[in-house]
């Protein structure tokens, strides 16, 4: 029988402290970096009392929750709300799918399905705790720059809660992700530039307007929502731990997120390990995985991707993504739009997984992984396909051609 969420349980916020320097700084409203540090990449990291929650978040206590991710509550920013417990977040399906992990040269191979998500994406599970958070705040709008699943999630969420979006787009967002927005209610605004420029007018009309400010990269609470699948994949795969963990990665808010929710579910005792990362990038639009390599993050490392959603060269939480996958003995690869399209076709036509050009760039980059010897072909591997590809028909279209044109029968 299902209960409610921790009674009258306080968030568990301890404080945060800045990724560079390691000093705390003051909790942000919304959006913040570290007002010691002269850098502009020096994001804030959320610390929870992870005693209080080892006393409350047990496996017989997450037995009687309900499941969508505020089954987590300890362990996520915001005050218990019976308004926003309900929404649909999280919990999303692993499947097993031994056709495609022989097509990529994998013992075993399973796909976390985000895009079983409320508006598509992975996205929801930050969007629902900015929006959540906006509301308890008493803001009226929230604001986020996004290639379009940010955007979509939060103007969902925003659009169940009843409180207004103001959304930022980059010329290239795919139509069906401006269509998302557009049916949501949103105040969408396309910018004639690039997502860096969107961003950049985000946080300014957000500091001008005083609007709650969604943008992940910035905004510490974002991450803890995104954490969620990391410690959804330790609680569904507890007695059955997947040896690497691979995601595609873009401004690093996602995979610094997953790991981090294993590396919490590990500290509460529900897994015994957490697994290595992989995050995987698209070939010259890499700065993560050069900062991962080199220790300096490029600037303007950028190309032509088709996987618009990891299209991000200027990575605000770099930092905190190469920690995380270092801390976890992890590594980073790259894959060319070619790879990403035959992913694409692969989780579709063997594993019956719809991904968009950056979902499935996890999956293309587990086959490169295996083929330079950075995972064996032994290993137990979990991709998470981060959205559905319906939110880019027109590039689903391009991979798998036409239908076939036929006649009907005759009278």
């Amino acid at each position: 029988m299902q209960t409610r969420y921790p009674p009258s349980m306080p968030n568990l916020i301890t404080g945060c402290t800045c990724v560079v320097c390691g000093a705390a700084a003051p909790l942000p409203r919304s959006a913040g970096t570290c007002p010691s540090c002269n850098d502009p990449f020096a994001t804030l990291e959320i610390n929870f009392d992870m005693d209080r929650a080892r006393a409350s978040m047990t496996p017989s206590a997450l037995a009687s929750r309900p499941f969508n991710h505020w089954r987590y509550a300890e362990l996520l920013p915001i005050e218990p709300d019976d308004r926003a417990f309900a929404w649909p977040v999280g919990w999303t399906p692993i499947l097993d799918s031994p056709r495609l992990a022989q097509w990529a040269n994998a013992k075993r191979l399973r796909i976390k399905d985000e895009g079983r998500n409320h508006t598509g994406s992975f996205k929801d599970r930050a969007s629902s705790v900015g929006v959540l958070r906006a509301m308890q705040a008493g803001d009226t709008t929230i604001a986020c720059a996004s290639t379009g699943n940010a955007a979509s999630s939060c103007a969902g969420f925003a659009a169940i809660a009843g409180i207004n979006a103001t959304i930022f787009v980059p010329a290239r967002a795919p139509k069906p992700k401006i269509a998302q927005l557009l049916i949501f209610g949103a105040d969408v605004r396309r910018v004639r530039g690039t997502y860096a420029q969107a961003y950049d007018l985000c946080n300014s009309e957000c500091d001008t307007h005083g609007w709650h400010n969604r943008n992940c990269a910035i905004n510490p609470y974002l991450v803890e929502g995104k954490k969620t699948c990391g410690l959804e994949i330790a609680e569904q795969t507890s007695s059955d731990l997947p040896d690497w963990v691979v995601l595609s990665v873009g401004d690093g808010c996602t995979i610094a997120g997953v790991a981090k929710g294993l590396t919490q579910m590990r500290e509460l005792g529900f897994i015994d390990r957490v697994p290595r990362i992989l995050g995987v990038q698209a070939e010259g639009v890499d700065p993560i995985a050069i900062a991962f390599e080199t220790g300096d993050l490029p600037m303007d490392r950028t190309a032509d991707t088709m996987a618009d959603s990891i299209d991000v060269p200027v990575p605000r939480n770099w930092r905190k993504a190469v920690n995380r996958v270092r801390d976890c003995e992890g590594a980073f690869v790259r894959v060319t739009n070619d790879e990403i399209a035959q992913a694409m076709q692969a989780a579709g036509a063997k594993a019956g997984v719809f991904c968009e050009p950056a979902a499935a760039a996890s999956i293309a980059g587990i086959k490169r992984a295996i083929a330079e010897g950075i995972i064996e072909p032994s290993a137990d591997i979990l991709a998470v396909s981060t959205g559905s590809g319906l939110k880019d028909v027109d590039s689903a279209i391009a991979v798998a051609g036409e239908p076939n044109e036929v006649d009907p029968l005759a009278d």
